[in-house]
């Protein structure tokens, strides 16, 4: 393996692709998606029927609150063992794959399909590491998700991780040498969802990826960016799953405990497989997550932020304007000289202490439509924020940490990764 890599805490991995399959029926997406649409998962299932399918192997995030979420793991867990045991896995041994993206706008995302080192990742605010979070972690969604990935035997990501590269020199290039390399899969992704191609690279592939990651996260590059002499190099912000690496992260923390520090980088579990993105690609649109509030008094959220931010008023004005919809009413709520950077943040220094004092919950949505309509439910109200420019990400990260949590969305729920390919984590 090129050495280069170990430089990067990025590498080639043993990729685990079904074989004789429906690939439509076995791709599904990210399973933070679609929260509060239950049709749409329903759909899904409809779908799939009885064939096999990542479904069977991942949970949904709208049923992390089933009164059958320890069932639905064991099923998950016992899934994933079938699905060995009948050999439905062919592996391709360290192996980087690139992959085309043809979103529901039409456009074509071009990303690249590896694992990360999970010591050189850290989601706490402010870190230096090689790999950080965009976005402010909430410790409180690890759990859950570390009692599905404990105990399973292969993982399967829907992280999308960000390379800061407006020279286009890692994964462009790779479009006009696809003829060299070992088509994998050609398929329509269901529910909307567009279309998928994969390959694998060769070998001089993979290291010509090497030496253009390494540029990237040269001192030269950190200065010529964003300005900034003798700091630590950001090569990889989390785009999307972002949770799913944190709980990642943590079953790799507690295998440490009860393993020899000699045998570390052996464990299969210290690595997560990711998709790198270029956030200079022109598929790659920052779209904002909306925020309904489910279970309040609408009228009565209204006045208590207008009283939260003395000084702000109904209406749109100079400052962070947010839209709202609730039932039979919709309108702007603006606050002036905001002390945050961001809309978001705003909104979201407003909502956790209310939700806290008054009750109800937040779910986090993408797109407009469907804000509107859930906000326009009885005892709901919906918030919608404006979208954050992308070319502002590195440059926040670098400068002031991670952003507040859920800023922003790559792209719409139906465009976001779907689950395809595997690797084992024991």
């Amino acid at each position: 393996m090129n050495q280069t890599f170990e430089k990067l805490g990025f590498y080639p991995a043993d990729i685990l692709l079904p074989r004789n399959v429906d690939m439509t029926k076995w791709a599904v997406v990210a399973c933070d998606q679609f929260t509060s649409q239950p049709e749409y998962w329903q759909a899904v299932e409809k779908t799939v029927g009885d064939a096999p399918s990542t479904l069977r192997l991942i949970l949904p995030e709208a049923k992390l609150a089933s009164p059958d979420v320890d069932r639905e793991i064991a099923a998950i867990n016992g899934a994933m063992e079938r699905y060995l045991t009948e050999d439905l896995f062919r592996t391709l041994p360290e192996s980087l794959l690139y992959i085309e993206r043809t979103q529901s706008d039409g456009q074509v995302r071009r990303g690249l399909i590896g694992m990360v080192d999970l010591e050189q990742y850290d989601f706490t605010p402010g870190s230096g590491a090689l790999i950080r979070a965009t976005e402010g972690t909430v410790l409180s969604r690890i759990p859950p998700r570390v009692r599905v990935r404990r105990d399973a035997p292969i993982e399967l990501p829907h992280v999308m991780l960000l390379i800061d590269d407006p020279e286009r020199t890692v994964i462009e290039p790779l479009s006009d040498a696809r003829g060299e390399m070992e088509a994998l899969y050609d398929f329509d992704l269901q529910q909307g969802g567009g279309h998928l191609k994969g390959w694998r690279l060769t070998a001089e592939q993979m290291d010509a990826v090497a030496g253009a990651l390494e540029e990237l996260a040269s001192p030269e590059a950190m200065e010529k960016k964003y300005g900034l002499k003798d700091v630590p190099p950001l090569l990889f912000a989390v785009g999307d799953g972002n949770h799913s690496l944190a709980t990642a992260k943590r079953c790799y923390e507690e295998l440490k405990k009860v393993t020899p520090q000699s045998q570390w980088a052996d464990l299969p579990a210290r690595y997560a497989l990711v998709e790198v993105v270029n956030n200079h690609d022109d598929a790659l649109q920052f779209e904002p997550i909306h925020r309904v509030l489910f279970g309040v008094e609408p009228e009565q959220v209204i006045r208590a932020f207008l009283e939260f931010y003395p000084g702000a008023y109904e209406g749109q004005g100079e400052g962070h304007t947010i839209a709202y919809t609730c039932a039979g009413h919709t309108g702007f709520l603006t606050v002036p000289q905001p002390r945050m950077q961001l809309a978001v943040g705003t909104l979201q220094a407003f909502i956790d202490p209310y939700l806290q004092q008054h009750g109800g919950r937040v779910d986090y949505i993408h797109g407009d439509e469907v804000t509107d309509r859930l906000g326009a439910e009885p005892g709901n109200i919906g918030f919608k924020l404006p979208a954050m420019g992308k070319e502002q990400l590195f440059k926040t990260v670098m400068a002031d940490g991670v952003l507040p949590r859920k800023t922003f969305s790559m792209g719409n729920a139906q465009d976001k990764r779907y689950y395809v390919e595997a690797r084992k984590i024991r």
